[in-house]
């Protein structure tokens, strides 16, 4: 249960500090106070030539992330101890990445201990999906969905919002998970005083990248999902505690639905061969994308059913096309025992998704990915037996002949990878458990 919050008047004097807090840290605020302070002190105007450029270097570093922006003595540190709740942010990027890792983290939470209040804050607009397992979700749209808003105008409604979810559920531990912390989360997180405060974050920190310097010390805990292949050392000396777990999974084998139940929801036959196809861009009717090719070259065997993996995030496919179906579900990794084989893009979640499966794959790595080197994830694959790697030269109708050929690794054996959710569900749930029992 959530601890009492202000109510009535309380409530009001809090909104108010933090309008008044908001205004004092504001640019326009601090250059306009720094030009009256000049005109009330003959010193001070006769070295202003000399202070204000100083102001505006220093408001346009903080802009750009360089330098902290400065604590203020109104600001608010609530009364009133944390409940037993824990509050997740996932950011959304360009597919469900971020979600997923949050997602599994709380179905995990959740069976650790149940007792445990878990509340989603979000930008992703897949709510049915926490909704559906019963966890409460605030949602704000993205800027990019309001025409004209700047992203100032944006980070003030996350901090009004975030505050307001953070003031009213208390929580012992908040995690966020994104590549860039947002300003208005930050300032929330100075508002609210929370006992544990962790970013999930699967990428190291770049010496002169575009993260606000003060970011990285908000946190208490910096959590790094492990992969396939050796991540590259922090460049970064940020002196906050680092955890290294496991790729984090959203589904364990035992909780997918068994071979003949997954393909009789699917609608393919029994005793068909069936390939799991998710690449994750090109169009279905450009005979000459990747995805449409790949397509054409498993129904070549007559006895392949296709199973097409849609995202939730995108238009829907329009598709006409015998032995394809498709799949418009999360996760789809419920589906998984009905797969025979599958083709996939290098990423980071389907690698691991088959990986744990042990589900033959042909990977198509993504060459253009900055950091994220998919070529080496994918050669893992190659390596440990149980997967294919499809390079840009290679003839592609040839490589899904292989696949098709191919009888996974040896033994058949699930590659054994401890679940990086349920690493994270311990660390956190143990603490709720030592307030509780100490």
């Amino acid at each position: 249960m959530a601890a009492e919050v202000p109510q009535g008047p309380d409530r009001r004097e809090a909104v108010l500090r933090r309008e008044l807090w908001r205004v004092r840290n504001s640019a326009s605020f601090r250059l306009g106070n720094h030009l009256i302070e000049a005109a009330r002190n003959p010193i001070r105007l006769l070295i202003l030539p000399f202070t204000l450029p100083a102001v505006l270097w220093s408001l346009g570093m903080e802009m750009l992330g360089r330098r902290p922006r400065p604590m203020s003595d109104s600001m608010i540190q609530l009364k009133g101890g944390p409940s037993n709740s824990v509050v997740l942010f996932p950011t959304n990027g360009v597919g469900f990445g971020h979600f997923t890792r949050m997602y599994a983290l709380a179905r995990r939470i959740r069976r650790l201990d149940p007792d445990v209040e878990i509340i989603f804050f979000t930008t992703m607009p897949t709510l049915h999906i926490p909704y559906s397992e019963g966890f409460p979700t605030y949602h704000l749209a993205g800027p990019k969905k309001f025409d004209g808003m700047d992203s100032e105008a944006w980070n003030s409604m996350v901090q009004e919002m975030l505050t307001l979810v953070l003031e009213t559920h208390r929580p012992k531990t908040f995690v966020f998970d994104g590549a860039f912390p947002y300003r208005g989360m930050l300032d929330s997180m100075d508002i609210i005083a929370i006992p544990q405060k962790i970013w999930l974050r699967r990428g190291m920190f770049r010496e002169g990248s575009s993260i606000p310097v003060d970011s990285i010390g908000k946190f208490d805990l910096i959590v790094h999902p492990g992969d396939a292949v050796s991540l590259a050392p922090s460049e970064v000396n940020h002196g906050v505690d680092v955890m290294h777990v496991g790729p984090i999974l959203v589904m364990d084998n035992d909780e997918m639905w068994e071979r003949d139940a997954a393909r009789r929801r699917l609608g393919v036959p029994l005793d068909s061969r069936v390939v799991y196809v998710q690449l994750g861009a090109g169009r279905i009717n450009d005979i000459d994308s990747d995805i449409r090719r790949v397509i054409d070259a498993l129904l070549r065997s007559d006895d392949v059913h296709v199973v097409l993996g849609e995202s939730m995030l995108g238009d829907r496919l329009d598709i006409a096309l015998e032995r394809v179906h498709l799949i418009r579900d999360y996760p789809n990794s419920l589906f998984f025992k009905a797969f025979d084989f599958s083709v996939q893009a290098g990423g980071y979640n389907s690698f691991h998704e088959m990986r744990s499966s042990s589900i033959p794959t042909l990977f198509l790595p993504n060459m253009q990915t900055g950091m994220d080197d998919q070529l080496a994830r994918c050669m893992v694959a190659k390596d440990e037996g149980w997967g294919l790697v499809a390079m840009p030269d290679d003839p592609l109708e040839d490589r899904i002949a292989e696949l098709l050929d191919h009888t996974g690794a040896d033994g058949d054996s699930v590659i054994s990878v401890l679940n990086g959710a349920e690493e994270l569900a311990e660390r956190i749930t143990s603490t709720y458990s030592e307030s509780i029992h100490p």
